[in-house]
């Protein structure tokens, strides 16, 4: 199985209220892949309030092959998501790594 997380900071220039908006359209926008894409056997968005934290949203994701990430990256409604998220997140960090069995 391979794990697929990614982790942003808010963007510059929105309030805090928008920040939340836009965390809960990112969430909403990634967790209804779920059932859609053959292959994605997990998907959430941890919308991180804590202080301690230096990133604000993670997206951790488990798919069953790396064809399947593959097709994840250009369905159209993945794609739709990810465009959202490059207009209101910065600072993107990913990691994807096969998960011991």
């Amino acid at each position: 199985m391979l794990r697929h997380i990614i982790t942003w900071n808010y963007g510059d220039g929105f309030s805090a209220e928008e920040n939340k908006e836009n965390a809960l359209k990112i969430k909403e926008g990634f967790e209804a892949l779920l059932g859609t894409i053959d292959g994605l056997v997990e998907i959430k968005v941890y919308i991180n309030e804590l202080e301690t934290s230096n990133k604000d949203l993670v997206l951790n994701c488990l798919f069953d092959s790396e064809e399947a990430l593959a097709v994840y990256k250009e369905d159209p409604d993945h794609l739709k998501t990810s465009s959202f998220v490059k207009t209101v997140m910065k600072d993107r960090a990913c990691i994807d790594y096969y998960e011991n069995e």
